[in-house]
């Protein structure tokens, strides 16, 4: 195993950037129970909040929009994966059991491993094995599962693990794209979260697909304002570090999603925190100071 002194790192602070956007994630869910307690389905409340997000960004978009036609293809690729795969695991929590998909979805540190080595010709470090193995254990000792891995059994299972691999492509994307026009590559990624969303919403999948009454918005405005807030600086700190970082590191530390929101589930409701639910944050919180131990050379993209 690999350990890089931290002087002079600069894959630092994108892999602090892509920490800290895993614990906002993680949190996310407070708004959006408030949301939800205020009568809007399911379904609508992730329609809501990206397209709350996407108003936002109006501005940046009507000043910068000859800029975002010159990405071209590559960057509307990228936005519509991203977006797609976090459209797809919103829609998941409302149609399986929220561990289900959590399983599922954090597989991204696998599919991004291995597309890194087969797509960017990455080679497999120590590191990053002891981190998968860290990370995994702590996966399913956190939320209960023992060794048993869930397979997909109904179409929130399916849309969990798809959404994941979607995800791990879109990182590989956005790396391959680097760091030019950020606020564009951000832009898309709610864009395109909230087209999709729509499109889950309308289609019928079990839940309430009629629109919901504008009126319940009333009840709603404190927690849309607060998911109004959150949403530019959390979408930025998910792809900014992705452009920078291999996607097998970006799928690693976003685990702390889960650490996250255990956690604040126990502090504001009954969940429980116990010693299981500390020994698989331990692990996982291990298998991100594993895999950031060994430096990761940022390159520039022409």
């Amino acid at each position: 195993m690999i350990v890089t002194p931290a002087s002079k790192r600069e894959d630092l602070l994108p892999s602090l950037g892509i920490l800290v956007a895993a614990i906002m994630w993680g949190v996310f869910w407070i708004p959006v129970r408030g949301v939800e307690s205020s009568g809007i389905g399911a379904a609508w409340t992730s329609v809501l909040i990206f397209a709350v997000s996407a108003v936002t960004f109006l501005p940046m978009v009507f000043f910068r929009w000859r800029i975002m036609l010159k990405g071209g293809g590559n960057i509307l690729l990228a936005g519509f994966l991203s977006g797609l795969a976090f459209a797809l695991y919103t829609i998941a929590l409302n149609l399986t059991d929220v561990i289900r998909v959590i399983l599922l979805f954090y597989m991204t540190p696998l599919w991004s491993t291995l597309l890194g080595i087969l797509v960017l010709n990455e080679k497999l470090t120590a590191n990053r094995v002891i981190g998968l193995i860290l990370a995994f254990s702590g996966l399913m000792v956190v939320l209960g599962a023992g060794y048993q891995f869930p397979v997909p059994s109904n179409l929130g299972d399916w849309l969990a693990l798809f959404s994941g691999l979607l995800w791990s492509f879109a990182s590989v994307r956005l790396f391959q794209g680097g760091a030019e026009m950020l606020l564009e590559k951000v832009f898309l990624f709610v864009f395109f979260a909230f087209l999709c969303s729509i499109l889950f919403a309308l289609l019928p999948l079990g839940h309430e697909t009629s629109m919901p009454d504008p009126s319940l918005l009333r009840d709603a405005w404190g927690w849309i304002f607060v998911i109004a807030m959150l949403m530019l600086p959390m979408t930025f700190l998910t792809i900014w570090p992705t452009t920078l970082l291999s996607p097998g590191r970006v799928g690693m530390l976003l685990m702390a999603d889960v650490v996250a929101g255990v956690a604040s589930a126990a502090i504001l409701t009954e969940e429980a925190f116990g010693y299981r639910e500390l020994t698989g944050t331990v692990l996982i919180v291990s298998a991100g100071v594993v895999e950031v131990m060994r430096q990761q050379k940022i390159k520039s993209h022409s």
